[in-house]
């Protein structure tokens, strides 16, 4: 089959063939080629784009449903529990994992509520939570609790934003019930082990009230040890290191909410949730040198903070449509502190620096939804006010003859970064001929950002906002989707002010001259139902940033963060679910993933055109499990495989990646006393912890290399362990 779609000059070109070139080249060659048209042109060439395909139909291999078929089919698929009962599901989360060619995706809520961003709904409602993840708010849907789950096009539900497949999770309450899961991690070395790790919740329901109270206790384990050297310019190695690195990282949480159902058709919802952070990283480095004294680097920091978020909402009727408001309130303290030492091992002093940051940040945020139908569609608009703010505070010391750490000079470290936005948002929409369903979206906001100190600036901004979604489901099973978005970033406020990183001994300068990151990002995504088989989801995407974020040079000297005028992304996620029962291997299933990207931009110091510093550009997992028919046994093996590119700074080129392959088993049993126990080892074939770096005396550009250093260090084997249940 080949299905060609080409748009000339400011259209999008696709071009999906199994003839000739590979997959992966075939598809990112056709998107470099679509990257150099005007995105701005894409929702003036939407509507032929879509029309084009409505009239090849002849092209496709499988007849069309004729059109009065194809606008009344219902194009969503529901699954029951009944779909799920192989896997014994806890948890609603649980469920949605096992949904053939559906990944739920978590979503990014840096800047205000702005439109749904992630591909999950409750009850037909988007999460009204920015701290609680969805992923930890679908934990606490007991199985049991759910009716059903719909996937459906994102575009027909009448929430903004949404696009491509969309999970809705249909709820039938209980009176009480509980979940809890039990987590914990081990290796064979470096690394401590985690001991208690998991989460207990309970929820009811009443015919007014809805209620959930958590408490989680997540943690972190991090290790690595092993090799590394020193070279100079001409290869040479000049030290030899044995590196031991480990971090540990513990953060309990307690979160509740309450929905009331009032008269007639008003809802109300409350959020609460309280979190505290406790972490430690140490980094140790016996330093033994070619020509010179041996020396043990002794480097640690930890960080300790909490952070709570008060979130409320009510909707009720008014006019002929529904009005909506929201709130929030969240806050965030954290006290952050680094030690480096070089202890040597004949009489020389020892030398250090420490660097100490305290940090307050907030968001406030007031927002009005007005939703209603006419003209044969549905309206909204959207009102929001927010307002962002961050107070910090740094210090940076050096140790002197008596081991005191004395502070030092640290110019435009201390200051307040914060920002007042205003938004507004008018969404339509409504069915089109042919069977396609429309979103639109247009507005605007407007924003004011301001940072006090030496340096300190106040800036007005207006910036365009909208979307243009289209939906077509040209025959049973398959489901096409178009998003187009003008999409504006969060700042990272702390961005603004200078800091250290004493590991690397690198140093930002700050940048008050900082802009957000806009983009128009570009998709198709096309999902194919394979019926018993499974199904397969392609998407396409090009995204042209303006404004783009990476380490750039300062006017006044040093570096940091800064804005380079305009970025390209373009790449493909592909995502499939096989099951095997229909060739015979009952309960056997294979879950793939594919990201593959390219970028491009120009190196803020040489003009050159690369790729985007730090970027993973390629991400292939592949999974098998197997559910043993007739009994509560379950087992898996998987493989993963990334690739990254280079970071970049002014006097150094830095690449860091772990792997590049991890394996990884599993075993399950679903019935243990009536829980679920999970053994879970990763990094069964031993992928590494890679570190290179070149650095040069002063620009990389026009001076000669300083050294040269290289980590290959062992991570390994990690066992995860998982006991969860339900009461």
């Amino acid at each position: 089959m080949l299905l060609t779609v080409i748009v000339k000059s400011k259209t999008l070109l696709l071009l999906l063939s199994n003839r000739g070139n590979s997959f992966e080249s075939c598809l990112l060659d056709s998107l470099a080629e679509a990257r150099k048209s005007q995105l701005v042109s894409y929702l003036v060439i939407a509507w032929p784009f879509m029309t084009s395909i409505a009239n090849a139909q002849d092209e496709i291999d499988s007849p069309l449903l004729d059109l009065e078929v194809q606008q009344e089919a219902n194009v969503t698929r529901t699954y029951t529990p009944e779909d799920f009962s192989r896997f014994a599901p806890r948890n609603a989360l649980d469920m949605l994992n096992q949904v053939p060619g559906f990944s739920v995706q978590r979503g990014d809520q840096g800047r205000g509520f702005g439109q749904a961003n992630t591909n999950v709904l409750l009850d037909g409602q988007r999460f009204s939570s920015k701290s609680q993840g969805v992923f930890d708010q679908l934990r606490r849907v007991a199985a049991s609790n759910v009716a059903r789950i719909d996937i459906v096009d994102g575009s027909t539900v009448g929430i903004p934003g949404l696009s491509g497949q969309v999970a809705n999770v249909i709820t039938n309450g209980n009176a009480v019930s509980g979940n809890f899961e039990y987590r914990t991690i081990h290796r064979p070395r470096y690394a401590e082990p985690g001991w208690f790790g998991g989460e207990v919740s309970i929820s009811g329901t009443t015919p007014r009230l809805e209620w959930n109270a958590a408490y989680n206790h997540g943690f972190g384990r991090g290790a690595a040890g092993g090799p590394g050297i020193i070279t100079d310019q001409f290869g040479n190695i000049t030290e030899s290191r044995d590196i031991h690195s480990h971090f540990e990282g513990e953060f309990p949480s307690l979160s509740g909410s309450l929905k009331w159902f009032g008269p007639n058709d008003l809802v109300a919802n409350l959020n609460l949730k309280y979190a505290e952070d406790f972490t430690n990283f140490s980094n140790d480095e016996q330093r033994n040198l070619i020509d010179g004294v041996n020396r043990f680097r002794d480097f640690d920091n930890r960080g300790r903070g909490f952070d709570y978020e008060i979130g409320a909402d009510v909707e009720f009727g008014l006019g002929p449509g529904q009005l909506k408001l929201i709130g929030l309130e969240r806050f965030e303290d954290n006290d952050f502190r680094a030690d480096s030492k070089l202890i040597f091992e004949d009489e020389t002093t020892t030398t250090g620096d420490r660097f100490t940051r305290q940090t307050e940040s907030g968001e406030r945020i007031a927002r009005a939804e007005y939703r209603w139908d006419m003209l044969g569609g549905n309206w909204e608009v959207d009102l929001e006010a927010a307002y962002n703010r961050l107070d910090r505070e740094s210090q940076l010391f050096d140790l002197d003859s008596n081991r005191n750490f004395i502070e030092a000079s640290f110019p435009n470290s201390t200051g307040e970064v914060s920002e007042d936005r205003y938004e507004m948002l008018i969404t339509h929409g409504r069915t089109l001929p042919n069977g396609i369903t429309m979103q639109l979206g247009v507005g605007g906001e407007r924003s004011t950002l301001a940072q006090t100190g030496p340096n300190g600036l106040t800036r007005n901004f207006w910036r365009p906002k909208g979307s243009l979604n289209l939906s077509w489901t040209p025959r049973e099973g398959l489901d096409l989707t178009l998003n187009v978005a003008r999409v504006v970033d969060q700042l990272s406020f702390g961005q603004f002010l200078a800091s250290v990183d004493l590991i690397n001994q690198n140093t930002n300068a700050g940048n008050a001259d900082l802009r957000p990151r806009q983009s128009w990002e570009s998709s198709l995504q096309i999902q194919q139902n394979l019926n018993d088989w499974g199904s397969t989801t392609l998407e396409l995407f090009i995204n042209n940033f303006d404004d783009y974020i990476d380490i750039i040079p300062l006017p006044g000297g040093g570096e940091s963060q800064g804005n380079i005028d305009s970025a390209e992304l373009y790449g493909i996620d592909w995502t499939s679910t096989v099951n095997l029962d229909p060739m015979g291997w009952t309960g056997v299933r294979v879950d793939l993933s594919v990201e593959l990207e390219k970028s491009n931009i120009k190196d803020p110091l040489t003009g050159e055109e690369r790729y985007f510093s730090r970027h993973f550009d390629r991400d292939i997992e592949l999974e098998f499990r197997h559910d043993i028919p007739g009994t509560d046994w379950a087992w898996g093996l998987g493989v993963q495989n990334i690739h990254a590119q280079p970071s970049f700074r002014l006097s150094q080129v830095s690449l860091s990646y772990e792997g590049p392959t991890y394996t990884f088993g599993f075993v399950e049993h679903k019935n243990v006393f009536g829980l679920t126990a999970n053994l879970n080892v990763f990094n069964l074939t031993d992928g590494r912890a890679i570190f290179e770096r070149t650095v040069w005396e002063d620009l990389r550009t026009n001076s000669a290399v300083r050294f040269n250093e290289f980590q290959d260090l062992s991570v390994q084997p990690i066992f995860r362990f998982e006991l969860t249940g339900n009461f």
